[in-house]
């Protein structure tokens, strides 16, 4: 059965995470509504007007950068915007993802369809129906130092909207001209402004935020419940759970944490079997810590979600057209266009993830060992120890994945490389934050699912003793995809399969 396919409407409001990933993932469309087309041919309206005076304004009539003291004549001001696009279209490296393309889309569409940018409703138009075509422009992935816009990347799509480059189609990489001729979608001819308002924004870095938080969510809520299963199939104590403790702390996330997992291990018989003359004092801070690391981060991210969601109502346009006092529009320069706010929390975001990763991958290291004499699990969980290695080598993958986010964890923001002949001479990096972070993400969420498909075979080893309602709905959530491990095999693809059961929702 097919999903419905949701209608957002561009009308000024913000753009969600999930409106973002829904067009990135095809399960959404755009409309631009009646209200905005007016408002954005009104501000159209007065760019024109603006243009075609005596006065020297950035980006209608001047140069670009360290270049804008050069004064253009009206009769070349759409050669100036062609050649805007032409010109930075100066990227490098592998193609960006089409879904991260797709979000960098809607989120520019969305930029455009406020009115203070000053362009033709047309250019909202043409991105809509490539979303809806599926016709999605390829982008290198490196070029943007996060301050100017995202220039580079944003150059390349917008260089497909005048027919030029290569796009997506069908399967294969096409000449843009030849796909959108075989749609009856003509080149567009910029005019005054409307080159530098496709370039100058933080749209890369907006995309790569939305999609890394919309994903994140899914697997926060898989940390959770392998914390859960961690805890009993460790034989670990609930006590640390308390919520008086959490409580004393006052930290928000850790309290959510404490509480969500009280409900996932509700009901469980195996802390009963050991709550009563159980040598061990306490646990390690893997087990007896993790509301408060994962508390911490779920904070962390709850601040990222803040400044992103800013980040999806916003306009990083340079100049923009503003209404005066008298009602007149005027023409504005500053800096919207800096990634500086993006950048730090997508810095943020990722040391947020690694930890996630870091108390997840030392929990599977602790079951794993089998020194616990005082949990019934087997070295490695293996059904035959020294014959078999069972998911020995796990572990080692779980360890490789943390290492490597703690390599990309390494903030982006705090380094500068001064452009343009220095008059841009403080840039933010924040699109190498955000490339990183989606990077992050995909690494958490296989370290996540090295835990549920560790945890799932040590709760085999409980049996018949039984876990929370919760971690048991999980567990068989699990077995329905993943068979128990009778016998040494290769678990590549157990562990890809739980990947792919954490991206869809599927452990809810």
């Amino acid at each position: 059965m097919t999903a419905e396919i949701r209608r957002i409407a561009l009308d000024g409001a913000p753009l969600g995470a999930d409106d973002v990933a829904a067009i990135a993932d095809r399960r959404a469309t755009l409309a631009l509504a009646d209200a905005a087309r007016a408002k954005m041919a009104e501000s159209r309206a007065a760019v024109a007007r603006i243009a075609a005076g005596p006065q020297a304004v950035y980006g209608l009539n001047t140069g670009f950068g360290s270049l804008s003291k050069v004064r253009i004549e009206p009769d070349r001001l759409e050669e100036l915007q062609t050649n805007i696009v032409r010109s930075h279209a100066a990227g490098v490296g592998d193609p960006l993802p089409p879904r991260v393309v797709r979000a960098m889309m809607a989120i520019l569409a969305a930029s455009l369809s406020r009115g203070l940018s000053g362009v033709r409703p047309e250019l909202v138009d043409r991105l809509i129906a490539m979303l809806d075509h599926d016709l999605v422009p390829v982008v290198p992935s490196r070029g943007s130092v996060g301050a100017s816009g995202d220039l580079a990347p944003l150059a390349h799509l917008a260089l497909t909207l005048l027919g030029e480059g290569h796009v997506h189609w069908n399967g294969r990489i096409e000449p843009t001209g030849l796909a959108c001729s075989a749609l009856g979608l003509p080149a567009l001819h910029l005019q005054a402004k409307e080159g530098l308002a496709l370039l100058n924004g933080t749209h890369l870095m907006a995309a790569c935020g939305a999609l890394a938080l919309f994903d994140v969510d899914r697997i926060l809520d898989a940390a959770l419940v392998a914390t859960a299963m961690s805890l009993d199939g460790c034989r670990a104590s609930h006590g640390p759970l308390a919520p008086e403790i959490h409580e004393a702390r006052r930290q928000p996330g850790q309290i959510a944490v404490a509480g969500r997992l009280r409900t996932l291990l509700e009901g469980s018989t195996i802390v009963e079997a050991h709550r009563e003359n159980d040598p061990r004092v306490q646990d390690p801070y893997s087990l007896r810590a993790a509301p408060q690391v994962l508390g911490a981060a779920a904070d962390a991210i709850d601040s990222v979600r803040r400044i992103v969601g800013h980040e999806l109502g916003a306009v990083t346009d340079n100049p923009l057209v503003l209404a005066g006092p008298d009602g007149d529009a005027s023409i504005r320069s500053g800096g919207n266009f800096h990634g500086m706010p993006l950048a730090i929390h997508l810095d943020l975001l990722r040391i947020a993830l690694v930890h996630v990763a870091g108390i997840s991958e030392r929990r599977v290291y602790w079951v794993l060992s089998g020194h616990d004499v005082h949990n019934p699990v087997t070295p490695y969980l293996a059904a035959d120890p020294g014959l078999q290695s069972g998911l020995m080598i796990a572990q080692y993958t779980a360890a490789a994945c943390t290492s490597e986010m703690q390599t990309l964890a390494n903030p982006a923001s705090v380094a500068n490389i001064p452009t343009s002949a220095g008059i841009e001479d403080y840039n933010s990096m924040g699109a190498t934050a955000g490339l990183l972070a989606l990077r992050s993400v995909e690494l958490l969420r296989s370290v996540i699912a090295i835990e549920l498909l560790v945890m799932a075979q040590a709760l085999e080893h409980q049996r018949p003793l039984s876990s929370g309602a919760g971690v048991e709905a999980a567990h068989a959530a699990l077995r329905r995809v993943v068979a128990p491990l009778a016998g040494d095999r290769p678990p590549a693809r157990d562990i890809a399969v739980v990947e792919r059961l954490i991206a869809t929702g599927g452990l809810d």
